[in-house]
């Protein structure tokens, strides 16, 4: 039995070929046109490649060449079966044969054999140049391929800065009436307005709750549209690394305990003076204690841990006993609106932007964020496996453009 590749872009073609050469035995390999044609030509070890001439992707010819110069398949006939083909050119470009469409059922399978067992057709008088001729042509294609590509290159880009536009447009029409919905609710919950039943107190938390989302939601949006657009800015002022921690624990701290999820701390006593952006920081805190939230499970733990580095700043270190995320992922996590399970029918929410923001932060306050998974963390007697994200800072972040801090960490 001989496995056989055979690259043909009609259905009915393939079918037809595929059930002539198993009828004889063979194993037949389908591809729909050449580019994928010669991926798998070059990855399961054919006996013989059946090739139409006119295919999408890589032409025939193209595929021939292409094969011709892989090592591995030196020896290995190729076939050309085709409608509309120039005989000589397909054995001078590298084909062993030359197969007219239709092909004829009964004495097809006995054709395909006698390729297999060393027949080959007379390769043309004037060989070098149809190969020349050939090698012209695949070069006018070559460089009609790069105008498209370039063409829709340039289309792509337009959008993008239409979909930037749109969604900087968006968000900040998101965030104008925010002011004015959270102000009148700060001043009912606060009785400003008048007494409140209980049903109603009950009624204003749990849209306070919902507000709170949607508006840390429209602020990572606005910081995304400025991670886009190069206007992310840092403010410069004296924070307390370690209080700004604590106080993001303090935040979190009804959301574990509804999760069922118990928090173990390892922070510093002293205090941990920085100069930089404590604002932002505490943001991207909030966005890795969110994400741990997020994926430990009901009776599961997160350790937070801070400390001071040796060689100066201070680290963050938030680890679980979730999951973790697959190695493959690790790059991929930290890009904006991407999300292991992106599926609208996903467990977790969120809009993907959390982690992406949270290294910029870092980047921008002179550090980095990198993730460990599975990790090997112990903070206050308990071991964490899942995933741990350590987030640095400089003790003095560098007056800069997000770009420009971006570059001197890589």
């Amino acid at each position: 039995m001989a496995r056989i590749v055979h690259i043909e872009d009609e259905p009915a073609n393939r079918l037809l070929v595929r059930k002539l050469l198993m009828r004889a035995g063979h194993e037949v390999i389908d591809a729909a046109d050449g580019i994928e044609g010669v991926r798998l030509a070059c990855s399961s070890s054919p006996d013989l490649v059946l090739v139409d001439l006119n295919i999408p992707g890589l032409d025939g010819f193209e595929v021939t060449l292409r094969l011709r110069a892989e090592p591995s398949l030196a020896g290995v006939p190729i076939v050309a079966v085709t409608a509309e083909g120039d005989r000589d050119t397909s054995l001078a470009v590298g084909c062993d044969g030359f197969l007219q469409k239709p092909i004829d059922a009964r004495t097809f399978a006995q054709t395909i054999q006698g390729y297999l067992g060393g027949v080959r057709d007379e390769p043309p008088a004037g060989r070098a140049l149809l190969l020349r001729e050939q090698s012209q042509r695949i070069v006018s294609h070559l460089e009609q391929k790069v105008a498209e590509l370039s063409a829709a290159n340039l289309r792509l880009c337009d959008l993008d800065a239409a979909r930037s536009a749109f969604f900087r447009n968006v968000t900040h029409e998101l965030a104008t009436p925010m002011t004015p919905i959270v102000g009148y609710l700060t001043l009912l919950r606060d009785r400003e307005l008048g007494q409140l039943v209980p049903a109603q107190s009950r009624a204003l938390d749990a849209m306070h709750e919902c507000v709170g989302r949607l508006r840390q939601i429209i602020d990572n949006l606005l910081d995304v549209t400025g991670l886009e657009t190069g206007r992310l800015t840092f403010a410069s002022a004296p924070y307390d690394f370690g209080d700004t921690v604590r106080a993001c624990l303090e935040r979190y701290r009804e959301r574990f305990e509804v999760a069922g999820v118990r928090v173990r701390t390892a922070l510093p006593g002293r205090r941990l003076p920085a100069h930089g952006d404590g604002e932002r920081l505490s943001r991207a805190v909030g966005q890795l204690l969110d994400n741990a939230a997020k994926f430990t499970p009901r009776a599961g733990h997160v350790g937070v841990m801070v400390r001071a580095c040796d060689l100066g700043g201070y680290e963050l270190s938030v680890a679980d006993s979730g999951p973790g995320v697959p190695a493959e992922r690790h790059l991929q996590i930290f890009e904006a609106f991407y999300q292991v399970d992106g599926s609208v029918t996903r467990t977790h929410g969120g809009t993907g932007v959390g982690l992406a923001i949270a290294r910029r932060t870092a980047l921008g306050l002179g550090g980095d964020l990198r993730i460990e998974s599975p990790c090997a963390i112990e903070i206050d007697g308990q071991c964490l496996r899942g995933a741990a994200f350590t987030l640095t800072v400089a003790e003095r972040a560098p007056v800069l453009p997000l770009e420009r801090a971006e570059q001197i960490t890589r």
